[in-house]
């Protein structure tokens, strides 16, 4: 299953492909971290989005996509422009050389993030199966 990136459809199809999925379960079995991906307008993407995905033992138990980021304090922000991030789920941007480049800025603790690679990439592998069409 596979819906436009960004949208309300390919969020929940994201979450149920982490959830449905094996292979990131075994990765990001030690995960713990909620996090919002901050989508900064660019290219076609006119209005700021705040997509909130709660991570934990590999597993999604929430996504929202939130007005604002006032109602939540999330172990990461993820925050890119819209043109940065799709190229990141076209495959054009490897994830850690956007955040080592900040072109994908991290808030929270980088050390963790660092020392869980596998599972970033794993989750990024995920975000980039289901996403078939980019918003243009």
């Amino acid at each position: 299953m596979a819906a436009i990136f960004p949208s309300p459809e390919w969020l929940q199809i994201l979450s149920d492909k982490i959830n449905s999925d094996e292979r990131y379960a075994q990765i990001a079995r030690n995960w713990e971290g909620d996090m919002c991906v901050v989508i900064e307008p660019s290219g076609p993407l006119t209005e700021k989005q705040h997509y909130y995905l709660d991570l934990w033992h590999g597993k999604c138990r929430k996504v929202e996509i939130l007005k604002d980021m006032c109602s939540v304090q999330p172990k990461f922000i993820l925050t890119a422009t819209y043109d940065n991030i799709s190229r990141i789920m076209k495959g054009q941007l490897d994830p850690m050389t956007a955040m080592m480049t900040r072109k994908l800025q991290v808030q929270g603790s980088m050390a963790y993030m660092m020392r869980n690679v596998p599972t970033v990439l794993d989750f990024v592998r995920c975000a980039r199966e289901v996403t078939t069409e980019i918003l243009t």
